[in-house]
């Protein structure tokens, strides 16, 4: 047998040694600034709010403590954050261990603050002691004003360095904390500008999550720098004459729940509610079951939103599950011959908030998004059963209209579960069979394929001829597809538009969908720039976050944007997107936007021309023999993708070297979920009134 050649044993000179010397201690705040992903999650918009949540919820804590009553946001100019507390105000005498004011330890050191001391707080958000310092770290800018003990304190940082020692600045009669900071752009390279609505309906949700709190924000953005005086806590008292609003609920997640719903129609009359502790773990949980076929499932730990649920969520779905089936049995609503709910039946068409707040809570991550503590989900399942029961057998209307409306979801499981098999079944174990319309590529990598989704056959054709065979596939869908916001699977897997849609994606649906399968990596909605291209593509977004909201959350659908116009003049031609694109143009040929008309595809374009020429033109003529011909400018206005030849197609909506997409994502699931209800939904009066409040936004293409 053949040795196989040794590595020589000694030093490579060009590698540098591996020692102590190779290991780099990040100082202080450094490591955010490093990494501040591992912090906030991400430097985009989330992370961006996150610093807000974070100094919020360090109010909010005072506020679960019993030291605090009143919260103000406010958003100032330059894309400055204040918030303030009425609390008792961060510590700003000399700390022992760091020799300096405990603000200053608190806002430039990890891993410091009074939630690790359960006699300062029982119950807190905050876990690692990290989100004023993280905030600190990531901005450009932070000023905090203590008012404490009869005296006005402040220290200034800058990018997580205080500037000058904490320092008396003069008296006063209040008492709190106000924090005000700036983003730094260098960290947040997508922006640092806030969202209002954003921010509104965090704290709303918040205010009720916090009984007897008043939470206000202020939009003080347009306001001069007086907003940044700090001599008084709140800035509402300081008349600045700026919107405002305010929140104040006694009825705790009873009132969330109302409000949750109060686009739905509720399918029992009493809204359940429970508040209780157990083991020193407080629980709270309210739900009411709607005319709907979606679950929505709110959780909070310790009043953080955790958008991934966690224990507790698994504590309320088994006590929801067995005490259904407990009462359904008892009262022979479910008879022998019937199969028992499952968790997806008791889900279905459920609103539900559940809340819970304990001393040791663990989360999965510094953002929060997940709860990991294990007690909690024992003390959920026993307070909300106990409870669940008990609702169940004081409110026998509400109870069972409630078993009724899970013994349906468990009726039209079984209907969808046989539909389903009859179209997916043979083709998941044998290969699917591609539908007929769907022009595919010649690609096997998912990552560079691309599909097209068209509307109608005309635009179909074009986009066939025009793309490219290797890596872009074409469906075209006929006509609207099902609106499937009511719509339950069996009645969607009907369609024959749908069924090829969901065949062609690969992925499945349902319990055996599977985002490893999807085929296409770029699946791109190209409709008609006109009302039923809005509408069509509405309808295949609804199917898609109802549906298959893992492929939107992936990042793989895109809406392509055609041009709206085709501009020539003589040999020169450009393609415009909108308007103000197609007036630049124009103003770029040399021609004022209101001399030239606008023609879609069989007007004669011959007979455009520039008036205004045409007329000196015709002045000229009388005093010329030989009068100058005039600039003929033709603006043609695309109405839908088949009035473009496969050239024009590729060269402005399919090339990707020159192409337009917009990548469609979720910012706020919470928000997407109810605009989906409304647009699509059955509730007529809250559509005319979101069209009505909405109006002025839109674009009308008469």
């Amino acid at each position: 047998m053949a040795k196989m050649a040794q590595k020589p044993q000694g030093k490579d000179p060009k590698t540098k040694a591996y020692d102590a010397s190779s290991i780099t201690v990040l100082e202080g705040l450094e490591p955010v600034r490093k990494r501040p992903g591992m912090y906030i999650g991400t430097t985009g918009p989330d992370g961006l709010h996150h610093l807000v949540w974070e100094i919020f919820d360090n109010a909010r804590d005072e506020a679960m403590a019993g030291r605090c009553n009143d919260i103000e946001v406010a958003l100032l100019p330059d894309n400055f954050v204040r918030v303030a507390d009425n609390g008792n105000g961060i510590p700003v005498g000399i700390h022992p261990k760091t020799k300096v004011s405990a603000l200053e330890t608190i806002m430039t050191t990890l891993h410091a603050g009074g939630k690790f001391d359960h006699d300062a707080y029982k119950v807190s958000g905050g876990l690692h002691g990290v989100g004023a310092s993280v905030v600190n770290a990531l901005s450009k800018e932070t000023k905090v004003v203590v008012h404490q003990d009869g005296g006005m304190h402040v220290q200034d940082y800058e990018i997580g360095k205080p500037l000058a020692r904490v320092k008396k600045i003069g008296t006063t009669q209040e008492h709190g904390t106000i924090v005000l900071f700036k983003p730094d752009a260098e960290i947040f390279k997508e922006g640092i500008e806030f969202n209002l609505e954003r921010i509104v309906s965090h704290l709303r949700q918040q205010a009720y999550l916090v009984k007897g709190v008043r939470i206000s924000v202020i939009d003080a953005r347009t306001s001069d720098k007086k907003a940044f005086e700090t001599e008084t806590v709140f800035l509402r008292e300081k008349n600045l004459g700026c919107p405002s609003m305010t929140f104040y609920f006694e009825g705790g997640l009873k009132s969330l729940v109302a409000f949750y719903n109060r686009h739905q129609t509720p399918a029992h009359k009493n809204i359940f509610y429970v508040d209780r502790e157990i083991d020193n773990v407080a629980v709270e949980v309210a739900f009411q079951y709607v005319d709907d076929i979606t679950a929505r499932i709110t959780a909070f730990a310790n009043n953080t939103y955790n958008a991934e649920g966690g224990t507790h969520v698994t504590g309320f779905k088994t006590a929801l599950t067995r005490s259904l089936n407990t009462y359904g049995r008892n009262a022979n609503i479910l008879k022998e011959k019937d199969e028992n709910f499952t968790g997806d039946d008791v889900l279905e068409g459920i609103t539900a908030v559940i809340s819970v707040k304990l001393p040791e809570i663990q989360f999965e991550g510094q953002t929060k998004a997940k709860l990991g503590s294990v007690e909690a989900q024992s003390a959920v399942s026993t307070v909300f059963g106990e409870a669940l029961g008990t609702f169940l057998e004081e409110n026998p209307d509400d109870a069972r209209a409630i078993i009724n409306k899970v013994l349906l979801a468990l009726k039209a499981r079984k209907a969808a579960k046989a539909a389903k098999d009859s179209v997916l079944r043979k083709g998941a174990l044998e290969g699917m069979t591609l539908p007929g319309k769907l022009a595919d590529c010649q690609t096997k990598s998912a990552e560079e394929a691309e599909l097209f989704i068209v509307e109608g056959e005309s635009a179909g054709g074009s986009t066939k001829q025009g793309r490219d065979r290797r890596t872009q596939a074409v469906l075209p869908l006929k006509g609207k597809i099902l609106n499937v916001e009511r719509a339950r699977l069996d009645k969607m897997l009907a369609s024959i538009e749908i069924r090829a849609l969901i065949v062609a994606m690969g992925t499945a649906i349902g319990d055996v969908f599977d985002l490893s399968k999807l085929r296409y990596h770029k699946i791109i909605i190209a409709t008609d720039a006109d009302v039923d291209g809005a509408h069509i593509r509405t309808l295949l977004l609804t199917l898609l976050y109802r549906h298959f909201k893992p492929i939107i959350d992936g990042g793989f659908i895109y809406i392509a944007q055609p041009p709206l116009y085709k501009i020539t003049k003589g040999k020169s031609m450009a393609y415009a997107y909108s308007d103000n694109e197609k007036d630049a143009v124009l103003k770029e040929f040399g021609v004022a936007p209101d001399e030239v008309a606008v023609v879609s595809e069989g007007d004669d374009l011959n007979e455009l021309t520039n008036e205004s020429s045409s007329a000196e033109a015709t002045e000229d003529a009388g005093k010329s023999a030989k009068p100058a011909k005039p600039a003929k400018v033709n603006v043609q206005r695309y109405k839908g993708l088949g009035e473009m030849n496969p050239s024009e197609l590729w060269e402005t909506t399919m090339n990707p070297a020159r192409r337009i997409l917009k990548q469609v994502s979720i910012d706020d699931a919470e928000a997407a979920d109810r605009i989906f209800d409304i647009l699509m939904g059955t509730d007529v009066a809250a559509r005319k009134s979101f069209i009505q409040s909405n109006a002025k936004l839109a674009t009308v293409d008469l």
